[in-house]
């Protein structure tokens, strides 16, 4: 059995960072490293940020965006058009739709896919909500910009069967966003042609 090279609170910073998303334990080890070395630079700067958020961000009630405040900043925006929502399964997607900078429009965050097979049903995710938000607004498009992966797929053609009696136009992200891949992995360029081409579901 090895032994324990480092002290506790070392092997416990480690050990968090390898729950990162893209970081295993190599890389969590060598990350460790590098921000005890830059102590003074990024580490204390990095655990006040941390605590920052943790005291200060919140989930927006409305959309379900996070930010320090609620509603966000993005629904607090009265430049944005009222009248087109983007539905995104996650707040990563939302964001990467954002850098893309192609769309003045509101948002949507379902919180997840459809998935049987997981367990997620309808109640797991926030449809209820973007019911209400089309039947209660003056929604003129709702645009389903869900990955396109089978599940991804799935919800928008439930969502959009479910918005088919409220008069609203429906329409999803053209195929330049390829089969399987996630929004948050895609360039700008990719997301605005797919913005750009968008078509009737």
């Amino acid at each position: 059995m090895a032994e324990r090279v480092a002290g506790p609170e070392i092997e416990r910073l480690v050990q968090l960072l390898a729950r990162l998303p893209g970081l295993g334990p190599r890389s969590a080890r060598r990350a460790t490293l590098h921000l005890i070395r830059k102590r003074d630079e990024l580490l204390a700067p990095l655990a006040d940020a941390m605590q920052a958020a943790r005291e200060r961000i919140v989930m927006c009630s409305t959309c379900g965006n996070i930010d320090s405040s609620d509603p966000c900043t993005i629904c607090r925006d009265t430049r944005r058009d009222p009248t087109i929502l983007v539905v995104v399964e996650a707040v990563a997607d939302l964001w990467a739709l954002e850098r893309a900078g192609l769309l003045n429009a509101r948002y949507h965050v379902l919180g997840g896919v459809l998935s049987p097979l997981d367990g997620v049903g309808p109640d797991d995710l926030t449809i209820a909500a973007l019911i209400d938000r089309v039947r209660d607004g003056a929604m003129g498009e709702v645009v389903l910009a869900v990955n396109a992966t089978v599940d991804g797929q799935t919800t928008a053609h439930y969502i959009a069967d479910l918005l088919q009696p409220h008069g609203v136009k429906v329409t999803r992200l053209a195929h330049g966003v390829p089969v399987g891949g996630e929004l948050d992995y895609l360039d700008e360029g990719t997301l605005a042609a797919a913005l750009e081409r968008r078509s009737s579901f």
